[in-house]
């Protein structure tokens, strides 16, 4: 029997993000490399993607690639970056048919003039959708994020936009890249890690954390299923005492 038929409609994360880790990992265990295992990947992509919009989670952001990830060896940097265009091109239809939006944030100038404009095409034709916003973090660091907010900010009051006083979490926030999107609900983290990888600091202060040894190639409906269920066991009482939530 699915694990589907334990899940609680009435009480699913409104805005889940997932740190897909283990590509490498999972290639380099079956004696191939690591760009066979990024392209396996896109595959438990496609399945997470359709299966939350199916659930009716609001908001699912993916962690695509970091800042840091820029650092990898130059081969591997190309390959996620046509595997990029290439999903992109592939899952258009399948965005349009389970009518999700497409969301990018980032520092997406970083990206390859191509890739902007693939990603720009996507999010145009998928701009009306309403089931589920699909948020992909490309070239996405959480420090550098907040950083640019405080810049911004910081010239306004320089130019008497606004006030010292003024500002607040609500300003801060409308700063962010995810100005749009709700607080993060719950974090789901594969391959048996236990680190935030510099991944939407400000926007998962409340949120509760999956960690799973399962690699991301190998994440299936049912492992979504097994972190959506766990979220459903937990009292969350955002600073306040059990007796005051009940």
């Amino acid at each position: 029997m699915s694990l589907l038929n334990k899940i609680n409609t009435d009480n699913l994360p409104k805005h889940l993000a997932i740190i897909m880790d283990g590509n490498g990992r999972w290639a380099k265990q079956k004696g191939m490399l690591r760009a066979f295992g990024h392209e396996n990947g896109t595959k438990s992509v496609r399945t997470t993607v359709e299966a939350c919009a199916r659930l009716g989670i609001e908001n699912l952001t993916l962690y695509a690639f970091s800042t840091e990830n820029w650092n990898r060896p130059k081969l591997e940097v190309e390959l996620l970056m046509k595997l990029l265009i290439s999903s992109l091109k592939k899952e258009l239809e399948t965005l349009v048919k389970n009518n999700i939006k497409l969301n990018a944030i980032g520092n997406l100038d970083n990206l390859p003039k191509v890739v902007q404009k693939e990603l720009l095409e996507v999010i145009e034709k998928t701009k009306m959708n309403t089931r589920m916003t699909l948020t992909l973090a490309l070239s996405y660091g959480s420090r550098e994020e907040i950083l640019n907010a405080v810049k911004k900010i910081s010239d306004k009051v320089k130019n008497n936009i606004i006030s010292i006083d003024s500002i607040d979490e609500t300003v801060l926030n409308n700063h962010l890249y995810t100005h749009d999107l709700t607080d993060v609900d719950l974090v789901v983290r594969t391959s048996g890690e236990h680190r935030i990888s510099n991944f939407l600091l400000w926007q998962i202060a409340y949120a509760e954390f999956y960690f799973t040894d399962v690699l991301w190639p190998d994440f299936t409906e049912e492992h979504l299923y097994e972190a959506i269920i766990s979220y459903q066991k937990r009292e969350r009482r955002f600073g306040k005492t059990s007796e005051q939530i009940k």
